[in-house]
């Protein structure tokens, strides 16, 4: 064993990318198991098949890698593959008592791998809410896997994934074939590997197309995009989380169009506007007179969706009442309209859930069923806030834009200029691509308006965008225009430290730029640097005729700025500076 946990630290460590990591790992974790297996009572009997490396921190997948045994390197799990996809059961276990679990698929019997505490994950196992869900157990028994080995990936105080090794033994069923000195070994594999595998980054996925439901695709989604694409084509329910207006119902779509229900309806629940006496009605139906007010009948959103696609969004809205009246549909795929008493219905729905609330949160807060947040953590999504894909903002201003633009029954094409990019990329987006589309039209607006109306071409200009983002807020209170000056800050802040731990340093005094980006910004939506200058209490130096110069020295120590942050390129604000002054 020491030598094998000599050969993986020097593996781990020459590895660059999280796939290279996995494939480390699962190399010595694989010959180990083989081993065992073949010096074991059921030697010649079995065979190891293959070992997966589950990477999900937080709220969402990150990585996700597959190796055969015996293969050279393990490989992403890709679109059109056969479906390697993890069991509710196995990562309900793994995450919330940190101990490895085995599976014996065909019988659904889930067994601990007791260590401190073992006593107390026993009793919880024991438990009648313990079993093997129907879907995974087909899906490994399809890829002929009777028994299952599941070790979490630990950090000091977390679980962040999990190492799943399958196998292929008839004659150990109903016995047992993980000795716990094996399962002790491959703990020890994976805890040696947990912080390489969080730490190292994905390797690039291969490009993938843009279409109409996903037109923009950034370098920071399209390694989440490709998970999302695998999760498509299977029929377990996917959660989709974050913030609000990121593009959860977006993505929803996009999933359904790429699953083998593609051809049927898509129906979408908003439980945001669906009060709590409500939502078994609406997700189940009612028969007319069901209760009072039911003056007609409701088929209900699973029955409206027969044969295609569910998406629940703001899950987390759902009343205990209708939580386990949805689990009961995950589980059984039979429900019961309201008021109908001529039996159940088959639900053959595939579901897709939103939200932008932490669901472990709520579990705690015991506002949201622990089994049916497991139920439907299966293949959790995370879609990153606007702010932090940052490189999509100009391809989705263009893509609004042509929108609006052919919305509007004008011809000829929209565009937006290079300094209006600018200006989007360097505001704040809370409302995320919600509010990016509801700013691309109020520019349009504004640039109408300029135009005296429809136009074949238009150009959205710094102005348009800058007023567009001006009537946020309804005018804000001051502690609002504080808190964008201290975000603004602390993106400064944040470079700082980027370059202190590259052995650089950022000058503070490059911060006095910030008189300019007040000025500049003023002069843009005023259309005149003497109206800045005079908005900004600072008339005497029109007065004076120094405004000139006076501008262009404030600009200057912008344009120090932008090339200090690594911006090439005009400044925001060169083509206000009069290019004949001397």
């Amino acid at each position: 064993m020491q030598d094998l946990l000599a050969t993986l630290c020097a593996s781990l460590l020459a590895a660059r990318t999280f796939e290279g990591a996995a494939g480390a790992t699962l190399a010595p974790m694989l010959g180990r198991a083989a081993e065992a297996l073949g010096a074991g009572r059921h030697a010649g009997r079995g065979r190891i098949l293959r070992g997966m490396v589950h990477l999900r921190p937080g709220d969402g997948y990150r990585g996700l890698v597959v190796m055969e045994f015996g293969a050279a390197a393990a490989r992403p799990i890709e679109a059109g593959t056969p479906a390697h996809l993890p069991s509710a059961s196995a990562w309900r276990w793994v995450a919330t008592y940190g101990c490895a679990v085995t599976i014996d698929v065909t019988l659904g019997k889930v067994e601990p791998h007791l260590g401190e505490g073992g006593v107390v994950v026993r009793e919880k196992l024991a438990g009648p809410d313990v079993t093997f869900g129907r879907e995974s157990a087909a899906r490994l028994l399809e890829r002929a896997a009777t028994h299952l080995a599941v070790v979490p990936l630990r950090l000091p105080g977390s679980v962040i994934g999990m190492i799943s090794l399958e196998a292929d033994c008839q004659a150990a069923i109903g016995r047992p074939f993980w000795g716990p000195e094996m399962l002790g070994a491959l703990q020890l594999l994976a805890d040696v590997a947990a912080p390489h595998l969080a730490a190292l980054p994905m390797a690039p996925p291969p490009a993938a197309p843009a279409d109409e439901l996903l037109p923009v695709l950034g370098a920071k989604m399209a390694g989440l995009v490709q998970m999302a694409r695998v999760f498509a084509e299977q029929e377990e329910t996917i959660l989709l989380g974050g913030p609000t207006g990121a593009g959860k119902s977006r993505i929803a779509r996009w999933c359904h169009a790429r699953s083998r229900r593609k051809g049927k309806r898509f129906e979408a629940l908003d439980l945001m506007t669906v009060p709590d006496e409500l939502q078994m009605g609406e997700l189940f139906g009612w028969k007319k007179g069901a209760f009072s007010g039911a003056v007609t009948e409701n088929p209900g959103a699973v029955a409206r969706a027969d044969g295609g696609t569910l998406f629940i969004d703001e899950i987390d809205k759902l009343s205990l009442k209708a939580q386990a009246g949805l689990l009961q549909v995950l589980e059984e795929r039979r429900y019961r309209a309201l008021g109908d008493g001529s039996g159940e219905r088959r639900a053959d729905v595939r579901f897709l859930v939103g939200t932008n609330a932490d669901l472990g949160a709520a579990v705690l807060a015991g506002k949201f069923r622990e089994d049916l947040y497991y139920r439907i953590n299966v293949l959790p999504v995370k879609l990153l806030p606007l702010d932090e894909r940052a490189d999509e903002i100009p391809q989705w201003a263009h893509y609004m834009l042509q929108r609006r633009h052919a919305e509007s029954a004008a011809e000829g094409r929209a565009r937006v200029a290079p300094l209006a990019e600018r200006a989007l990329i360097a505001a704040r987006w809370p409302g995320n691509l919600r509010q990016l589309d509801n700013i691309i039209r109020r520019a349009y607006a504004l640039a109408l308006v300029e135009h005296g109306g429809a136009t074949s071409e238009i150009t959205l200009e710094a102005r348009h965008v800058e007023r567009a983002l001006g009537y946020e807020g309804g005018g804000g209170a001051k502690d609002s225009a504080f808190a964008s000056i201290r975000r603004a800050a602390e993106a400064v802040v944040d470079e700082a430290e980027r370059r202190e731990a590259a052995g650089e340093v950022l000058d503070l005094d490059l911060a006095e730029a910030f008189r300019g980006v007040v000025l500049g910004t003023a002069a843009r939506r005023r259309s005149s640097k003497e109206a800045a200058f005079r908005l900004l209490g600072k008339a005497g130096v029109v007065q004076n005729r120094n405004h000139q110069k006076a501008f262009r020295r404030e600009i200057e120590k912008v344009n120090a700025l932008v090339r200090a942050l690594g911006q090439d390129g005009a400044g925001p604000f060169d083509d206000l500076v009069e290019k004949d002054e001397t």
